[in-house]
């Protein structure tokens, strides 16, 4: 049975507001939650499916998930990084992941004139916030 939590799209919201105030220059992020499901095989944990669409120049905060994230690109072009990893840049139909202690140093649209759209999906601690700000 796939749901959609209130509180996961209210995450969301947070989510897609501070990466408009992070980067005030820059276009936020547009997240559309997609669905969230309870992994009752893993007590305690949940799968939450976003859509990220960039904006021509759109850029992340520096953040990390506390969660294993997988990355699908669906159009456009996107340089995503992790620390102490190598800048990647990423077309449709590549993936990205980063772990549970990656901070993600680098998530951008690579044009400053197209979009970018990609899909994330986050094997996380029922109910953790989708993104926290990196101090």
């Amino acid at each position: 049975m796939l749901r959609l939590r209130n509180t996961a799209l209210a995450a969301l919201v947070v989510v897609g507001a501070s990466l408009g105030v992070a980067r005030a220059e820059a276009p936020a992020a547009i997240v559309t939650p997609l669905m969230t499901q309870p992994l009752d095989d893993y007590p305690g944990k949940e799968a939450l499916m976003i859509s990220v669409e960039y904006p021509p120049g759109a850029a992340d905060p520096v953040h990390r998930h506390h969660a294993h994230g997988f990355i699908y690109v669906l159009e456009g072009t996107i340089v995503m990084q992790v620390k102490g990893g190598k800048a990647v840049t990423l077309t449709p139909g590549q993936t990205f992941y980063e772990g549970p202690n990656d901070v993600h140093t680098v998530g951008r649209n690579a044009s400053q004139t197209k979009p970018a759209r990609f899909i994330v999906l986050l094997l996380k601690d029922k109910g953790a916030p989708v993104l926290v700000p990196e101090k």
